[in-house]
């Protein structure tokens, strides 16, 4: 059987983009940073994310009926670097967030979020992959899309023209 260690290693050498999930079930906010967001469907829009069950936000993301999921510009590395760190009040600065008219807090750096209902929860391994309809978008005029962050080999990198192969 493959160790976790080895099964992590191997990941760690394929980058993924960089998002932070955010929600509020009723008993204030709560987020975290994310590797693991895909769009699964366009027609109805769906995406995926997968959520550790030793993430501080996972008991609140389990009784959340909506999230926001904030796709970051290499621009926004602090917001993924706040969001990833264990142990603080990541919503403490209340210039850098506010809430949606329907409630769920949003960050106000996030140049694209996306915000959507939980429409399946599968439990696999020590993780929940969370389906999310998607409701409502943010999106950057295109001359104003930022580089994307990614996540590779344990830190953050930019992708922009420079990077383009073919």
């Amino acid at each position: 059987m493959l160790s976790a260690d080895r099964f992590k290693a191997a990941f760690r050498n394929h980058p993924a983009g960089v998002a932070v999930v955010t929600a509020d079930p009723g008993d204030g906010p709560v987020g975290l940073t994310a590797s693991s967001v895909i769009s699964v469907s366009a027609n109805p829009p769906l995406l995926v994310f997968s959520l550790s069950a030793f993430s501080s936000a996972a008991p609140a993301l389990a009784r959340a009926e909506t999230v926001v999921v904030h796709l970051l510009g290499a621009d926004h590395v602090n917001l993924a670097k706040t969001f990833a760190t264990a142990g603080i009040d990541r919503f403490a600065d209340h210039n850098s967030w506010s809430r949606l008219v329907t409630g769920e807090p949003v960050l106000a750096d996030a140049p694209t979020w996306l915000r959507g209902r939980i429409v399946e929860r599968m439990e696999a391994g020590d993780s929940t992959v969370v389906a999310v309809q998607v409701l409502q978008a943010q999106t950057p005029e295109p001359e104003e899309t930022p580089d994307p962050l990614v996540y590779h080999n344990r830190a953050w990198h930019r992708l922009g023209e420079q990077s383009v192969l073919v």
